[in-house]
């Protein structure tokens, strides 16, 4: 038992760091149906680092890589925003989906520049088994500040979510408001993915929000349910990977698409039960 512990405590730690804020980000990435949002901004994060380790060698950790990363997605997020209120003959999913086409052509570029190199197949993985403390403590100091951002400027982000048409209409900024919302969202990211993959994260941002959305509508309890949906796929995916030889990222993608199918078994049963109900 306590060599279970001294394993995958630190990992488990790790994904309820990173279940917990990309649950909220989760919610409002379905309701402003940009679900591919977190595998593009990891692609530009990605070449943000390699082209770091081209011009000045930097390690993947490395603070020059991490703010060459920032840097490039700090650029998509204004792209973004803008993208959203002036391309009007495209939805911002289409245009989310050629960005990450061109990116991972560049990516691609940059890693036949520089063979060997490791980024592309740590991006895809992660390292979740080897996460240190030092890992931990950045993410959990990163994540705080942008975790008490959000609650400083949830009102606009939220109307932005819910009608954006609506919120233009009011008179609010919102390309200023979704810059910061892809800039807060592209930090997370920039960190997630260089423990836990893209894969991974990429589970977490949508499968938990999912989840919460078919049960209740109030952001308050949509935000809970993703947070234990998370909870539950994280300790079941890093025990099956400790007991059964497994990659950690991808036991844990798995299991949250196994708690999504038997949270929509149990919705649409819950439903039939309530017609039944009524009708008798």
């Amino acid at each position: 038992m306590l060599q279970l512990v001294q394993i995958l405590g630190w990992p488990f730690l790790m994904c309820l760091i990173i279940g917990t804020i990309l649950g909220y980000f989760g919610i409002h990435v379905l309701k402003r149906e940009v679900i591919f949002i977190d595998i593009a901004v990891a692609q530009v994060a990605v070449v943000g680092s390699i082209a770091a380790h081209l011009a000045f060698e930097a390690e993947e950790d490395a603070l020059l890589s991490y703010l060459f990363s920032l840097g490039c997605v700090l650029l998509i997020a204004t792209f973004y925003a803008t993208a959203r209120k002036k391309i009007i003959q495209i939805s911002i999913e289409a245009v989310i989906g050629i960005s990450y086409a061109i990116t991972a052509a560049g990516a691609m570029f940059l890693i036949g520049i520089a063979p060997g190199h490791a980024h592309a197949e740590e991006m895809l993985a992660g390292k979740l088994l080897w996460v240190t403390r030092q890992h931990i403590v950045l993410c959990l100091i990163v994540f705080t500040a942008v975790a008490f951002c959000l609650c400083i400027i949830r009102k606009p982000l939220s109307k932005i979510s819910q009608n954006y048409e609506g919120a233009v209409t009011e008179g609010l900024k919102v390309v200023w408001w979704d810059f910061v919302f892809y800039g807060l969202l592209g930090v997370v990211i920039t960190l997630a993915v260089r423990v836990t993959g893209v894969v991974t994260v990429f589970s977490f941002l949508i499968i938990p929000a999912t989840i919460s959305a078919l049960f209740s509508a109030h952001w308050v309890s949509r935000m809970f349910i993703a947070w234990a949906a998370a909870i539950v796929a994280s300790l079941g995916g890093l025990l099956f990977a400790y007991f059964f030889d497994f990659s950690v990222g991808p036991a844990i993608a798995l299991f949250l698409g196994a708690v999504l199918t038997i949270a929509a078994l149990f919705s649409k049963f819950r439903q039939i039960h309530s017609v039944n109900k009524i009708s008798v």
